[in-house]
């Protein structure tokens, strides 16, 4: 059968029928551990049944209005999102992408109060912040920007972290107005950096007038063993954006922002129809009191040490394994030579996994991943490893 679907995926021959927890079907019933959570977007795992339950709840009542009027949930949320994160104002919409278009804005506003005509703002290589054109121009893949030229200008790309490198771009360019970083790099490999990386960027902000924007779409909601991973830092920046896991697959994005960044966006300077509507925000404040009363994220960083430590006892003679490492339940695996195939045969053994940068296995499982489901991953994993590097000599 003809698909009339545009062939932006390189899509795996298998459709899903339902999940449950870490656990997904396909339509011919066989049951798949997933280790993906739909690109860390499932933290609570599938059809969770508080999710379940607001969305059903909600939809009986009201879906949509329009951000004309108010929307009770959307200020409850706005409130708990405030109250987690340590900012003052948020503003949502549906998407990651989407999310890092209204950071992109605040920033450009805020150097153009400064007198500043051609803003620039800071991002990194091997960086993703999405696919509309001005995330895609501050992503720092050539691949993803190839044949979308011209880019949106107005970025200047630094290795990640290399303070050194921030450093001298900041000396050089008087137009930069933010430096805006992942605090861990997912599509770019799962690339952690130095333990004060984020303290060195928030001083040099602070010391330049720069605005500290940080993309935790992927780091965000529990991911990394804290609410948001600056929390590790115990630093605080001027703008942060969220999306995937808040809403547990309901599409949902949120630009949070503190101080002079929050008040940038004024009526008329941005807005979205869907952007925080009651449905939406009605599962996403069931994400968040879910993670509260089953106090998931304290969990987070022992199952991600978990599975790394028994990765590395099952692979530690394997010399095609480089490293092994995590920030919570973010985990990167990296190999000796390019492994996408492994996608694949995972799939085959009723695994799902993701390769990126090609040569780094990722891992971002459900956070309410259990001890049984932990050993049932890595000893799949592992003997896929083995198998496939043996074959690879």
């Amino acid at each position: 059968m003809t698909s009339h679907i545009m062939p932006t995926y390189g899509r795996l021959p298998i459709t899903f029928e339902k999940g449950d927890g870490v656990w997904l079907w396909d339509q011919s019933n066989k049951r798949y551990l997933d280790a993906l959570s739909g690109i860390a977007v499932c933290n609570l795992g599938h059809a969770h049944p508080a999710v379940h339950q607001a969305i059903c709840e909600q939809s009986k009542k009201l879906i949509h209005t329009s951000n004309l009027y108010g929307i009770a949930t959307q200020e409850q949320l706005a409130d708990q999102l405030a109250s987690r994160s340590g900012m003052d104002s948020v503003f949502f919409c549906n998407s990651g992408a989407e999310a890092n278009e209204a950071a992109i804005k605040i920033a450009r506003l805020y150097g153009h109060r400064q007198g500043i005509e051609k803003p620039c703002v800071l991002v990194m290589n091997k960086s993703f912040h999405g696919r509309t054109l001005a995330t895609l121009s501050a992503t720092g893949n050539p691949k993803v920007q190839e044949g979308f030229s011209p880019l949106v200008e107005g970025f200047i790309h630094v290795p990640y972290n290399d303070i050194k490198a921030i450093k001298s771009a900041i000396k050089d360019n008087s137009n930069i107005v933010a430096v805006f970083v992942e605090p861990v790099q997912g599509e770019g490999g799962v690339h952690i950096p130095a333990t004060d990386f984020l303290n060195q960027i928030r001083t040099l902000c602070d010391q330049h007038h720069l605005l500290m924007m940080l993309d935790e779409i992927q780091t965000g909601i529990g991911r990394t063993g804290k609410f948001l991973a600056y929390q590790h830092n115990s630093i605080t920046p001027d703008v942060c954006t969220v999306a995937k896991a808040l809403g547990n697959g309901v599409p949902i994005g949120a630009c949070l922002a503190k101080g002079v960044a929050a008040t940038l966006l004024t009526a008329g300077k941005h807005g979205s129809t869907f952007g925080g509507n009651p449905l939406a925000c009605s599962a996403a404040l069931a994400v968040l009191n879910t993670l509260d009363k089953d106090s998931i994220i304290g969990q987070v960083e022992s199952k991600g040490s978990q599975i790394c430590t028994n990765l590395t006892n099952k692979l530690k003679n394997n010399p095609a394994v480089s490293n092994i490492r995590n920030k919570g339940l973010m985990i990167g695996i990296d190999l000796e030579l390019p492994c996408a195939e492994l996608v694949n045969t995972a799939q085959e053994q009723g695994l799902l996994i993701n390769v990126t940068a090609e040569k780094t296995i990722r891992l971002l499982p459900p956070l309410i991943i259990n001890s049984e489901q932990i050993e049932i991953l890595t000893d799949t994993l592992s003997h896929l490893i083995e198998e496939f590097t043996t074959r690879c000599k």
